[in-house]
């Protein structure tokens, strides 16, 4: 089994007693009340370590926080979600007749084709770049503009609410556009550095093990598979990207929590065995690292490998998963697993108590309590939109609480 290589620094947080207190209650409300599998900081010598890591530096942001009622967050348009669906393979086709729809269908996948747009691509990259960074993001966004709402604004808002000097860059065909534009502009009118930017596939590719791959592709000589193919190009897109520009990349349904500026080359567990403290799964939803470093090369190699388009995750979490887990205790490709709590303090079947407002006193301590874990010990959470995306945020929630704590511009948010 890979062993954790934590970070280490020489000045270990300490929590007063009321901390303690609060902790050692919410291990046990977990299993009373909402019977979540955040994992407990005192488990584990991995988040001792982590918590140790964690600094708070805080710079000024651009707003005031608003602490204003909360309402379902909604606005998906219907028509957007059927366009999007009308390119997914029918779903008891062969082979054979997948790869004869894809061929037909081609013509509609613009995220394959380049453009006059898409070829200024790196010259953008480089362009916003060459402002003062304080650090470089990344998020995909294959989806169509309607469909980027207060949630995933406020994944962006949390990353200036802990970065006020970062620069985001936004990889999306749809966002690249004047409706786009108009969504980002809150944040481009408090002076963010966001930017959303048709990536240039044939080129993210381009010297990479994902060229050949690509090029069979768009030649209509690929299984696309029955899962969404722009879902599994964004997994590729992820990889490619941090392999050309380094930097971070999260996924839009992440909320961070505190400064990422002291981690490197790190990805991050989405949950482990409590006995022998290792990892048993990997997630891609928050990957950190150095330009062309070789574990992003391994990824990509194994991406174009491996393809398999009917498998749910085979192309994304289960795929950093297996390539880290073939590399046993092998010191050399020099990176970091963080803990679950560091990114996946709470796992997708858990999600919902989350949303929930509490109704009695002890589901109040509840809430309070991870709280006050989530600000100590994880630096984002993941909030598995696929299995959240429709649960109502209520006031006084856990994910209530966030959304009123990490915006920056919370009339937008909370209005959405």
């Amino acid at each position: 089994m890979f062993v954790y290589r934590i970070l280490k620094h020489a000045k270990p947080s300490v929590f007063p007693l009321i901390t303690f207190s609060a902790i050692i209650f919410l291990i046990h409300a977990d299993n009373i009340i909402y019977h979540d599998s955040l994992h407990s900081a005192a488990n584990t010598e991995a988040t001792e370590k982590l918590q140790a890591h964690n600094h708070r530096t805080k710079k000024g942001t651009r707003s005031t926080v608003v602490h204003i009622p909360l309402r379902l967050i909604e606005g998906k348009n219907e028509a957007d979600i059927r366009n999007q669906n009308a390119l997914v393979a029918p779903s008891s086709a062969t082979e054979e007749e997948r790869i004869a729809w894809f061929r037909e269908q081609l013509h509609n996948f613009n995220i394959l084709k380049s453009n006059n747009l898409t070829r200024q691509f790196h010259t953008r990259v480089l362009g916003f770049f060459g402002h003062e960074c304080e650090a470089r993001f990344f998020m995909t966004w294959i989806s169509p503009a309607s469909l980027f709402g207060g949630r995933e604004l406020l994944s962006v808002e949390s990353i200036f609410k802990n970065h006020p000097e970062a620069c985001v860059i936004i990889l999306s065909r749809t966002l690249d556009t004047k409706h786009g534009h108009k969504i980002l502009k809150p944040l481009l009118d408090q002076g963010f550095k966001v930017q959303a930017m048709a990536p240039d596939l044939p080129f993210l590719f381009k010297r990479t093990p994902a060229e050949a791959w690509f090029h069979e592709l768009r030649k209509g000589r690929k299984d696309p598979g029955e899962i969404p193919l722009c879902q599994n190009l964004s997994n590729l897109i992820r990889l490619s990207v941090l392999y050309k520009y380094g930097g971070v990349y999260i996924d839009a349904d992440v909320i961070v929590l505190k400064p990422l500026t002291g981690i490197r080359n790190s990805i991050g567990a989405q949950s482990m065995n409590l006995a022998s403290k290792h990892w048993t799964r990997l997630n891609n939803a928050v990957l950190i690292f150095d330009m062309k470093h070789p574990l992003l090369h391994r990824f990509i190699s194994e991406f174009s490998l491996t393809f398999n388009g009917n498998k749910w995750g085979h192309n994304g979490p289960y795929l950093v998963s297996r390539v880290i887990k073939r590399l046993g205790k092998r010191q050399d490709f020099n990176f970091t697993i963080l803990p679950p709590i560091a990114f996946y303090p709470v796992d997708w079947n858990k999600i919902s108590g989350f949303f929930t407002k509490p109704k009695t006193p002890a589901e109040s301590r509840w809430v309070e309590a991870k709280l006050l874990q989530l600000s100590g010990k994880s630096y984002g959470i993941h909030l598995w939109n696929k299995h959240s995306s429709r649960l109502k945020i209520e006031e006084g929630s856990v994910i209530g609480k966030l959304v009123s704590d990490y915006c920056v511009i919370c009339q937008t948010i909370n209005s959405s």
